[in-house]
């Protein structure tokens, strides 16, 4: 006699579209669940231990968005939340085109990236800076130290930190009403 695996009822949004009501089986990770019910792979799966941060998502919040861990946190965590992938950062313009958003084209600028698996959780932490910025701007003698807290947790096993670090350094900078005199 085989046990049945339980299930609960999950919905959440992602990337701005209500997902579910679905039966999700207890214990599964959001990273499964993005991957297997949704078909959103961008979130990887690096150390499964939630220690590469490879598989970040951002989670609005009130306070603004914040960076969760998909791998090890369970998908029911997130019912009634919204969650952005790294597939939810570019948009789609009236035209058809993508629209990639400013930190993907701050990495790609500059060639922030080398195989490019770690790239989604850059993404993600950077834009969680940048959307964090843009509510508690610092001042500009301050930005390397914010970058610096805001992507080391992130790993990346090509040693490309040097332009990722660059390129969001670059794009703050750049940015009005990120940074104070």
């Amino acid at each position: 006699m085989s046990a049945a695996i339980e299930t609960r009822d999950l919905t959440l949004r992602v990337n701005g579209e209500t997902v579910g009501p679905l039966p999700v089986p207890v214990g599964t990770s959001l990273l499964d669940f993005l991957h297997e019910w949704l078909g959103l792979t961008g979130s990887r799966m690096g150390c499964g231990q939630g220690i590469c941060h490879a598989c970040t998502v951002m989670v609005e919040e009130e306070a603004g968005p914040r960076e969760m861990r998909s791998c090890i946190t369970g998908a029911h965590w997130f019912e009634g939340r919204s969650v952005r992938t790294v597939e939810g950062h570019a948009h789609t313009a009236p035209d058809g085109s993508l629209v990639l958003s400013p930190v993907q084209t701050a990495f790609i600028e500059n060639f922030a990236f080398q195989c490019g698996y770690c790239t989604p959780g850059f993404v993600t932490g950077a834009s969680v800076l940048v959307e964090r910025l843009k509510r508690t701007p610092v001042r500009r003698d301050e930005v390397e130290r914010v970058v610096t807290e805001a992507l080391d947790p992130h790993i990346c096993r090509c040693t490309g930190y040097v332009r990722y670090h660059q390129a969001v350094r670059d794009l703050v900078l750049a940015t009005p009403g990120l940074t104070t005199a």
